[in-house]
């Protein structure tokens, strides 16, 4: 597996050497939490920086054996040590954290806030790291302020859920209703990164007025720009306003307007126009125009005159790591409008997924040369009215009646069986991604980037955002010679390695083992069922790819990087995103950037 590590001294070897405490053991069991928001970010933080090797936390640990449960000893260069209760876990790392705490073996103190953690971590960093550990931290007071908002608002948005869109999960139909699962999702924490539920930046009044977890109607800016300035591609959608209908005829033949997020006004929108220099021949707008909604993403929203046109623009914050900047650089639109036609030409070859895999029109877009000028035009397929149109990343979130979403679709779809609907979801998923990969091809279609589109009796998946894919080019030149087109010169590359780690990565631990482990710590199912279920899917999914005479060799390269694989490849995004610049982590790229963890697919075939 083709999987750099996540700093200088992060592998793939877990902890292994038993030992007993040197001076003052740890307590039995923590003090009960006063804050769970506190203790639920805390505890998800640890996990999160044991799994990337965060200062030799997972390698440099000895782990010791007590009546309470197991502990990981780190010692420190002063001759203390910090001891970190944990569990096993194995979805992506052999241990997670057990307790919200740390403890200071010399003198048995307990550090139980996440700023009193990371400053003992960060005493144990290179000095020139130790600055993202003060962003991290404060990247986890702001998550700690959200989660205690989405705490303190959750009845009033479930109320108003149920009142716009009935009280039935399973009955919201059609696109408009399914932007209410949006509304469930981004209320739920991300399967890897722990601090997702923060955006850089933004007060709570900003998340109440703009954030989608509020489920909020507001109406877009927009600017007037220069049309020699404006790259277009596509044609505009016809709610697009011209500068007339705004107020500015004037302008109305020489100038094509752009929408402004709220949220981007003020000095990000003023210097991105004067790097441009249109700071004097752009013009604001003075009144809001186009009610919209946010979708999960946030920076995309959705029109209310046509809720099956949804407008991707450029904010000024960031999520997943403060590198992820939630900007739209022109070239990711190309890269869109290139893996489209990538991914429609493969359907052209393979027309049994023509009425299965459905994918949003990304065609249209314009940009000013600058990434917080710029605007995706994204078209979804008609006929979902009658369909429910949930992204993958709401079906573990809690429903307004407290039930997980997924436990309302299983009654409605599948007699009250989630494996049944899981089943479903991963065969067709498993299909289509591994024949992708026989093409070469890996996408970024991670959870909120796949929607089901669901009817009594038929699953289909809806895919958007294409750019980002990793590309073997010796196997797709083979069936479909480019040249592409592709502006991230990273996309293309000789060999399997990347393809198959962006597979794993994201296909496999995001859209299938997160939610075997998330349904088993439900209760719905054992885990050795759920990750045996899985296992049987992709395994018949790479047998029939090993059977294809194009695309044999590419079966077994699946079987061996990613079913038999004794490792595999996981996301190392606090440490590239948050915690080490890109010359200290050697991330080329901040999404895809790996340490490794165990490969839980393999234990499911040991079991078997």
């Amino acid at each position: 597996m083709t999987a750099p590590t996540a700093g200088p001294a992060a592998t793939a070897t877990p902890p292994t050497t038993a030992a007993t405490f040197a001076t003052t053991d740890p307590p039995a069991t923590a003090p009960a939490p006063t804050d769970p928001c506190a203790a639920e970010l805390l505890t998800r933080v640890l996990s999160a920086l044991l799994r990337e090797d965060v200062v030799g936390l997972r390698t440099r640990s000895t782990l010791a054996h007590r009546p309470d449960g197991d502990w990981l000893l780190l010692a420190t260069p002063e001759g203390d040590a910090l001891l970190l209760p944990v569990a096993e876990d194995g979805y992506q790392c052999v241990y997670a954290a057990r307790l919200p705490l740390l403890v200071r073996e010399s003198d048995g103190v307990e550090l139980t806030s996440y700023d009193s953690v990371l400053g003992a971590l960060r005493a144990l960093a290179e000095p020139e790291d130790r600055g993202g550990f003060d962003a991290f931290a404060e990247e986890c007071r702001q998550t700690l302020a959200t989660l205690r908002l989405h705490a303190a608002t959750r009845t009033r948005v479930a109320g108003l859920l149920t009142a716009r869109h009935g009280a039935d999960p399973a009955r919201w139909t059609g696109l408009t209703a399914g932007l209410a699962y949006d509304t469930l999702a981004a209320r739920l924490d991300h399967p890897v990164y722990p601090t997702a539920r923060g955006r850089a930046g933004l007060t709570d009044a900003q998340l109440r007025a703009y954030a989608p977890e509020f489920h909020p109607r507001f109406a877009l800016r927009w600017l007037a720009v220069p049309r020699d300035a404006v790259t277009l591609t596509g044609t505009l959608p016809e709610v697009w306003p011209s500068p007339a209908v705004l107020g500015l005829p004037e302008l109305q033949s020489t100038h094509l307007t752009l929408p402004v997020h709220p949220l981007t006004l003020g000095a990000p929108l003023d210097e991105a126009l004067r790097t441009t220099g249109l700071a004097d021949s752009a013009v604001l707008v003075g009144r809001p125009h186009l009610d919209v909604v946010p979708t999960l993403s946030m920076r995309t929203v959705a029109t209310v005159a046509d809720p099956a046109l949804h407008l991707k623009l450029p904010l000024a914050t960031a999520t997943l790591g403060l590198r992820n900047k939630r900007s739209v650089k022109p070239g990711t639109l190309v890269d869109g409008a290139v893996g489209q036609r990538l991914l429609e030409a493969v359907i052209a070859r393979e027309p049994r997924f023509r009425d299965t895999i459905l994918h949003a029109d990304e065609t249209t877009y314009a940009h000013a040369g600058h990434e917080l000028l710029a605007v995706l035009c994204r078209l979804y397929p008609a006929g979902l009215d009658d369909s429910v149109v949930v992204p993958m990343a709401a079906l573990l979130a809690e429903a307004p009646d407290g039930r997980p979403v997924v436990d309302h679709l299983a009654d409605r779809f599948h007699d009250g069986d989630p494996l049944a609907l899981l089943d479903a979801c991963l065969t067709l998923l498993f299909d289509w991604q591994t024949t992708l990969f026989g093409y070469g091809i890996a996408l970024e279609s991670h959870q909120q980037n796949i929607s089901l589109v669901l009817r009594p009796g038929s699953v289909r998946l809806l895919f958007k955002d294409n750019d980002g894919p990793r590309v073997n080019t010796e196997r797709l030149d083979a069936v479909l010679p480019g040249p592409w087109g592709f502006d991230d010169v990273r996309t293309l590359g000789r060999g399997d390695g990347p393809v198959a780690d962006l597979f794993a990565t994201i296909t496999v631990h995001l859209c299938a083992g997160a939610y075997a482990f998330g349904l088993a710590r439900r209760g719905r199912a054992p885990l050795t069922t759920l990750l045996g279920l899985v296992r049987e899917r992709l395994t018949e999914a790479v047998d029939r790819l090993a059977a294809e005479a194009e695309a044999g060799d590419a079966g077994a390269a699946l079987r061996a990087r990613v079913l038999d694989a004794p490792t595999l490849p996981v996301k190392a995004m606090v440490t590239a995103g948050t915690l080490l610049s890109k010359e200290r982590s050697g991330a080329a790229d901040i999404n895809k950037h790996y340490t490794t963890g165990p490969n839980y697919l393999l234990n499911a075939r040991d079991r078997a």
